[in-house]
């Protein structure tokens, strides 16, 4: 199972894919991919970090797979 990432991992992780921002939204700042234009919503940073769960579910959303996601964090 996957460990929880924090928010500071993820859109760390996130630039090194191609990610830009995180930039101001309605509900939540979004990172903004810079070739396609694609959305992802960043949760907001409340307490503790963010469970893998949701984590895999911005990660599909994004289009990003599961080795990707692995080898931005090295």
């Amino acid at each position: 199972m996957p460990k929880p990432v924090s928010r500071r991992e993820l859109i760390r992780r996130l630039r090194r894919l191609g990610f830009d921002g995180p930039f101001p939204g309605g509900r939540h700042e979004a990172m903004r991919h810079l070739f396609s234009g694609l959305k992802v919503p960043v949760p907001n940073p409340h307490s503790g970090d963010i469970d893998w769960s949701l984590t895999k579910r911005l990660l599909a959303q994004a289009g990003i797979t599961r080795k990707q996601w692995d080898q931005a964090g090295k």
